[in-house]
């Protein structure tokens, strides 16, 4: 396993499911708790560790909102975003396509304006500072009506240039992706990428939704698509992108261990798979830590890995031309491993 450890270190990557607000580590939550003077219910950075520790996606959401209400001001979001942005440089990431929860943050009574301007100033300096390039997805939280979704979309309009698509996530149960066709239609209108969590812990009939429905271009999760032979042949033969996060999987109990993860099967399948970190913070590490976790527990090959990575630069929003860069780079890498 040596070799392929340093193999996936080397490999250069994309990462296309990372959820910033995720992304806040135990020490940065007690940092902006005490530089912004709110009150949390963790003394010690061992009682937030231990509140990391969740059996569904349900579990783990309540934290997340909870931690969400430390970040107060563009710094905040800046620093946050910057600390991500450092930790994958450290892994050989070189394109990050990431969400933001805005409704996670005006629904306590920031302004749109203060997390957006925080992420895109970390964002705008990543490629000097790191060799990172990025796309901003902006995320819709499904538990809530679309018509609020509507609202943020109207807060976002003088953005909507710096925003490179929309995204769905939160608890998925009982929100198909159905519920939020309107505002998906006017994202396509204005030329915005489409993605949807969708198969995480919902149905195939929600994959379907997303597809079909909402004619998304890249499947967030979509484990569950296995289920049903129908749509994993539709899904590889649209070619369409699925970013599977092994460890959050493993974490959020949609898998009981890493072992029965269906990366492999996914591969296999003819799905064009990639390797994510989804809440890093919260879900046990960053993107080299999936890979590895993962090569060791299904038995990926080299090969294996090296399609991974391919993966996650063809799935991106990049253009052909950005692609064929790091695709080659990939090939130098691999030839001399």
């Amino acid at each position: 396993m040596a070799d392929l450890d340093a193999l996936i270190d080397a490999l250069p990557k994309a990462e296309l499911h990372l959820h910033l607000e995720g992304s806040l580590e135990p020490e940065q939550l007690m940092e902006f708790a005490a530089r912004n003077g709110v009150d949390i219910p963790f003394r010690t950075l061992d009682e937030v560790r231990a509140a990391y520790s969740f059996s569904n996606l349900q579990d783990f959401l309540d934290i997340y909102y909870q931690g969400m209400s430390v970040l107060q001001t563009e710094a905040d979001f800046h620093d946050l975003t910057d600390a991500y942005l450092q930790r994958v440089a450290a892994d050989n990431v070189r394109h990050v396509e990431v969400f933001f929860d805005p409704q996670g943050h005006t629904g306590r009574g920031l302004p749109f304006e203060v997390p957006i301007n925080g992420i895109l100033k970390a964002l705008d300096a990543a490629e000097e500072k790191y060799g990172i390039t990025y796309r901003l997805i902006m995320c819709f939280l499904r538990h809530l009506p679309e018509d609020e979704a509507f609202e943020t979309w109207k807060q976002a309009e003088p953005w909507l240039d710096r925003i490179h698509g929309i995204g769905l996530d939160s608890s998925e149960m009982g929100h198909p992706p159905s519920k939020f066709a309107r505002i998906y239609e006017a994202a396509r209108e204005r030329g915005l990428k489409l993605v949807a969590h969708a198969g995480e812990e919902g149905p195939p009939a929600y994959v379907w939704e997303a597809v079909d429905g909402l004619k998304v271009d890249r499947i967030d999760h979509g484990n569950r698509s296995l289920e049903d032979e129908a749509l994993v042949a539709r899904i590889r033969d649209a070619g369409l992108t699925l970013t599977v996060c092994p460890l959050s999987n493993l974490s959020l109990c949609v898998v009981d261990d890493l072992k029965d993860h269906p990366m492999k099967r996914m591969l296999e399948l003819g799905l064009k798979a990639t390797v994510n970190s989804d809440d890093p913070a919260y879900f046990g590490g960053y993107v080299n830590q999936n890979f590895r976790e993962t090569a060791r527990a299904v038995g990926l090959t080299r090969e294996h890995v090296i399609t991974l990575a391919k993966n996650s630069f063809t799935g991106s929003f990049l253009s052909p031309d950005q692609q064929r860069e790091h695709l080659a780079e990939i090939d130098r890498i691999a030839a001399s491993h």
